[in-house]
């Protein structure tokens, strides 16, 4: 788990240093903080996964940790965004078998150190992926290069609040700053819009 930590710390690290706006980094995390918080997703999930731990678990299986740790690490990452943008955008689905393919493997490390709760987390992977490609395809017209940077960006910052928290360093709410991600869309037209403006 440790090393597979580090491995989501690098990747979130490589996604969050190609931002060329530090501020709407800024922005749309306090935001989306703000939202996220105000929502309680960290805690809807986790419910969520205690749910399903009383009906299928076992006493000894942490099936909400599980549930949340993986949905978290397959909704957030940079392939899920670019390929669920992808296939919206131009109905081209690669990057999302890729990414099956690569969440099939993590599937079986997260399964043997966490559990029978990673299974669940189809629903989730599923929900915000198909809402992506849906939401991609009603706005083909307006997302730019610079919105998907920047939306990739904050989604690598929350990919290394994953990894600190599979590191146990210190626990952070992840969830609840998922709103930071299409935020990062709205900031991006923003600046771009006063940068016209001067």
């Amino acid at each position: 788990m440790q090393g597979l930590g580090l491995m989501v710390l690098l990747v979130g690290l490589k996604m969050a240093w190609q931002t060329q706006n530090e501020i709407i980094l800024i922005l749309s995390l306090a935001v989306g903080a703000v939202l996220g918080g105000h929502i309680d997703i960290e805690n809807k999930l986790e419910n969520f996964g205690k749910w399903l731990e009383a009906k299928v678990g076992s006493k000894r299986e942490n099936i909400s940790k599980a549930f949340v740790t993986a949905s978290l690490v397959y909704c957030v990452g940079a392939m899920a965004i670019m390929g669920s943008i992808e296939d919206g955008l131009t109905g081209n689905p690669k990057i999302l078998y890729i990414k099956s393919m690569l969440d099939g493997i993590a599937s079986v490390v997260f399964t043997i150190a966490m559990g029978i709760g990673v299974v669940f987390s189809i629903i989730p992977v599923f929900i915000f992926q198909g809402s992506i490609t849906l939401f991609a395809e009603s706005i083909k017209e307006f997302l730019t290069d610079e919105m998907v940077l920047e939306m990739n960006a904050v989604g690598g910052l929350l990919i290394v609040g994953i990894a600190i928290n599979l590191l146990n360093i210190k626990k952070i709410n992840v969830a609840n700053l998922l709103p930071a991600i299409p935020l990062a869309i709205l900031f991006t037209w923003l600046v771009n819009k006063i940068n016209n403006l001067n």
